[in-house]
């Protein structure tokens, strides 16, 4: 098995880990179990379903992404991120076709890692990433208000403009004691461990919250009043009912899961790479990532993927091997079995505290902020994909979202062509690449192409090219050693080309062709309109092809460039 799909901690293993590593894992796993309790909650509050189903994904999804990930310090489970999709999903599908699609993104994101997609995620843009953040966080917050203010609202709209004019409609219900236990919640989690480092203040917030609640009988909702009771056993596992039309239907929101999973799992594991120094295997956790989420649906879990704040807390506290995410699992396995009828008591409106700070940090609003004062295209793309976000859909955001910078990477690599069409007669030109003097002879044209040939250059290349007046050109030398690479746009454009000086009775030379990019010229039929000797390894063998002999004029550079 090559290296890059073995998990990290059978590696670590085999290499051997000191006591004094698994003690301090241990200690910081205890930690982030303890941290990771509300928000697995939360989480799955916010995203519609029953609150046991957040914990069972962080235990059954957690331990799975830490035995068997490509990170040493990875904790997975449940995400803001998600809350978006799976909310809409449970609206159209119901719980049991979030499950299907779960169990469906799963082996998407499997597929994913095996066909080794871990380093092409890489190349979606920030604006992008920001956008669409931004815009879940705004969600986040929006969907949090009807509790954070004790509205006791029952049919909140998923559509945002519509929530939110139902919220100014019913300003008049504001319970103020749900807000007094929201802001504390606020307050303690974000200040709480200015004081005291090892304890969460969220956890704090959530047992002096429950406490009151019940002491002194305050009236506001609570996990009983809204969902019953909590479930202190895991339940079997069993595959999710499917059938080939509900399948279909779930394909997309399915794809969404897994690309969304995949991009938050590998942010993830980069942010801890540059918090430690490691090196993490993405293609394996793509694959530990999807299998996750497929035994999550199993264990009827929801969708997981790396969380960056409890890696955070995980490498913060002394975590180093995947160990301190397995104790993570446990912890909330011995919580759930042991403390689940008291979880039942914790008051909404805390939850909401803690979403809204979770909102907050993944709002990512310098990042935001900084990206509207940069190039303009930025701007357009993180617009674009924060407003599709928050008024539309997450997975139309993405879907335009990669379109849109595809094609802004296209229009910026067009844009960057340009083309310098210098008469041949002319005998002093500046160089613009380096000192060579060359003697050209009269009747001959040479072009420098500088860039990749494909097929957002391809057309005006080929205009630029065939524009030139043909009346006393006798030869084209193309010098094509800065060319790494041809596209099939390029390659017919190159073909249009030769044919048309071709059929005038020009010469056509090819310079400083790569190896690689002759070996393509058979498989793109280039060599059917063009003699192999008229590809030449470099400029001095073209000029030596030039079949004529006329007196020579010496001029000094490229006659034009091709970016």
């Amino acid at each position: 098995m090559k290296i890059e799909f073995t998990p990290k901690l059978f590696s670590l293993i085999k290499a051997g880990i000191s006591r004094e590593t698994i003690l301090k894992d241990v200690m910081s796993g205890v930690i982030v179990g303890i941290v990771a309790l509300p928000l697995a909650i939360a989480f799955a509050i916010a995203s519609g379903v029953s609150p046991e189903k957040g914990l069972i994904t962080a235990i059954v999804a957690g331990i799975i992404i830490s035995v068997f990930g490509g990170s040493r310090v990875q904790i997975g489970g449940p995400t803001g991120a998600f809350i978006v999709i799976v909310y809409g999903i449970v609206q159209t599908h119901g719980v049991d076709g979030l499950i299907l699609a779960t169990f469906m993104a799963g082996f998407i994101m499997m597929a994913f890692g095996l066909a080794r997609f871990g380093g092409f995620l890489k190349y979606i843009p920030y604006s992008l990433i920001v956008g669409f953040t931004s815009g879940i966080a705004l969600i986040i917050f929006s969907s949090q208000v009807n509790d954070f203010l004790g509205l006791k609202l029952t049919d909140v709209p998923a559509d945002f403009l519509s929530k939110w004019i139902l919220y100014a409609q019913n300003l008049n219900q504001i319970n103020p004691y749900a807000i007094a236990i929201a802001i504390s919640t606020v307050i303690m989690t974000l200040y709480f461990q200015k004081l005291i480092k090892l304890i969460p203040g969220s956890i704090v917030a959530i047992i002096l919250a429950t406490l009151c609640v019940q002491l002194f009988n305050v009236p506001v909702t609570t996990i009983e009043s809204q969902f019953g009771e909590i479930p202190n056993a895991l339940s079997l596992p069993s595959l999710p009912t499917f059938d080939f039309a509900t399948m279909k239907s779930l394909i997309q929101p399915a794809f969404a899961i897994a690309l969304l999973g995949a991009i938050e799992s590998l942010l993830s594991a980069v942010v801890a790479d540059s918090m430690m120094g490691g090196k993490h295997r993405s293609n394996m956790e793509l694959v530990a990532q999807g299998a996750a989420n497929s035994a999550s649906a199993l264990f009827g879990g929801i969708p997981a993927t790396g969380a960056i704040a409890r890696t955070a807390t995980n490498v913060n506290n002394g975590g180093r091997t995947p160990i301190a995410g397995i104790v993570h699992g446990v912890v909330l396995l011995l919580i759930m079995l042991l403390f689940a009828p008291l979880a039942k008591l914790i008051p909404l409106s805390c939850l909401a505290g803690i979403l809204v700070v979770v909102a907050y940090h993944m709002s990512e609003w310098r990042q935001f902020k900084s990206i509207l004062k940069g190039d303009r295209m930025d701007v357009i793309i993180l617009l674009t994909t924060f407003f599709l976000t928050v008024i539309f859909d997450l997975v139309i955001a993405i879907q335009v979202g990669i379109v849109l910078s595809s094609f802004m990477f296209m229009y910026r690599m067009s844009r960057s062509v340009e083309v310098n069409n210098i008469n041949i007669e002319q005998d002093r030109v500046e160089r613009l690449f380096d000192e060579e003097t060359l003697d050209v002879p009269e009747g001959v044209v040479l072009y420098e192409i500088n860039g990749p040939l494909f097929f957002g250059a391809a057309r005006q290349f080929q205009q630029t090219v065939t524009s030139i007046p043909s009346t006393s050109v006798k030869t084209i030398i193309l010098r094509m050693r800065y060319v790494p690479l041809i596209d099939a746009t390029g390659y017919q454009s190159l073909k249009d080309i030769i044919s048309n000086f071709q059929s005038q009775g020009i010469q056509v030379i090819l310079s400083g062709v790569r190896d690689e990019l002759v070996n393509d010229f058979e498989r793109h039929q280039v060599f059917q309109i063009l003699d192999r000797q008229n590809v030449v390894p470099n400029i001095k063998q073209a000029l030596a092809l030039v079949h004529w002999s006329k007196p020579s004029t010496k001029i000094k550079s490229l006659l034009s460039q091709l970016w």
